[in-house]
């Protein structure tokens, strides 16, 4: 095996890899090389001859970027959940593609897309008015991350030009929440509204949006003695529509009610069961708690909507529906329950995610615990004899 180098035209260099089958007939392999120096030239013809004779030589491809992320999205849309897979193409197709797409999977290089991704944080938005954020590069990279591994994996590429890319610095979202004043302020502004039960279990017992809607009164306790709820499905909107799924951690989960909420949603089963018997229809265990007037399920982006225009109409802070469950996360930690217990109530799937998301309304708690150890310490110093 041996190869030699050819210069084409000024900084343009051929790289000719001479190729012999089992049988001793010859074939040749061309690359194209840039540089202005011939022994870069010869360089790189060394290290190609080095990857054939060690088996770690691929072959080079024409198929562009834009091309390979179409296969891949197509390869791994049975493997993720159709919101995933969703997102993938939206940031694919419409961030990566722009900015590279054109190019050669073969001669992407790490320099290439990091010039991408600084493209994309100062002229990315496709009306032409400024970048995009840093959190959304940094999903882009992350992405193409992903889809770059899979190259590997196919062996279209040695390694993954991605991974040494630098990712943008994403500065963490200050938390909205409110506080027991304002919660109340809530409650009692909505009560007249559909949006009252959703808002009270979202902020009352913490449930995700999709995790109301997908909850059935079959999931639901309401006796004396057993007041509790289960999670056991999330709703998830689709381009194809709505589709329940396991909650987000992958398991399911209990909640205690509160005796406000036991009360509310008994009360609330009664109106719900006189409403839908007008029409000829009768709540079962399979009958969403969360509901339009004939029992059909609510979709998530409807319920969005709907709290964007309820929650306009009061003077109170415009938060996300979803703040509502940081709401009742960081009134816990407030109020004192142990994070281990605020854990397997908000359904995270280990103790660490509930301590990194809301350690900053735990600083009261650190100050407790000092004095308390430090109460000790002396109490055990002045029993001494």
């Amino acid at each position: 095996m041996k190869g030699h180098i050819k210069e084409r035209s000024p900084g343009k260099w051929a790289i000719v890899i001479d190729l012999y089958d089992e049988a001793g007939k010859r074939r040749r392999k061309w690359h194209t090389f840039h540089t202005t120096s011939k022994r870069k030239a010869e360089e790189e013809c060394a290290r190609l001859i080095t990857e054939l004779k060690s088996g770690n030589y691929i072959e080079p491809t024409k198929q562009t970027i834009a091309e390979f992320l179409d296969e891949w999205l197509k390869f791994v849309k049975p493997s993720v959940a159709p919101k995933t897979h969703e997102r993938y193409a939206e940031i694919l197709q419409k961030g990566v593609a722009p900015l590279l797409g054109d190019v050669t999977l073969a001669k992407l290089k790490t320099d290439r897309i990091d010039g991408a991704l600084a493209k994309a944080l100062t002229e990315g938005r496709r009306d032409g008015k400024g970048g995009l954020s840093p959190r959304t590069v940094h999903h882009m990279r992350r992405v193409l991350i992903k889809a770059l591994s899979q190259a590997v994996t196919w062996e279209r590429l040695t390694k993954n030009p991605a991974t040494a890319t630098t990712p943008p610095k994403v500065e963490r979202k200050k938390m909205l929440a409110y506080d027991v004043r304002q919660t109340s302020e809530l409650l009692d502004a909505i009560r007249p509204t559909r949006m009252f039960i959703p808002t009270l279990l979202a902020v009352m017992c913490g449930l995700r949006r999709g995790e109301i809607l997908a909850l059935r009164w079959g999931h639901v306790e309401l006796g004396d003695n057993l007041r509790q709820l289960s999670v056991m499905e999330s709703a998830e909107q689709t381009k194809e529509g709505v589709r329940y799924k396991e909650p987000k951690s992958g398991k399911a989960r209990t909640v205690s009610l509160s005796t406000t909420v036991l009360a509310e949603l008994k009360s609330h089963r009664v109106r719900q069961a006189e409403e839908q018997l007008r029409l000829g229809m009768r709540v079962d265990a399979d009958s969403f708690v969360v509901a339009q007037f004939d029992g059909a399920p609510i979709q998530p982006r409807s319920l969005t909507h709907e709290w964007v225009r309820i929650i306009g109409k009061t003077s109170l802070p415009r938060i996300r529906f979803h703040d509502l469950r940081h709401t009742h996360a960081s009134q816990m930690l407030s109020a004192g329950v142990h994070p281990k217990v605020a854990s397997e109530r908000l359904g995270h799937s280990s103790i660490g995610i509930t301590l990194d998301l809301y350690s900053h309304v735990m600083p009261g708690m650190q100050a407790d615990a000092a004095e308390q150890v430090d109460a000790a310490i002396r109490s055990a110093v002045k029993a001494k004899p």
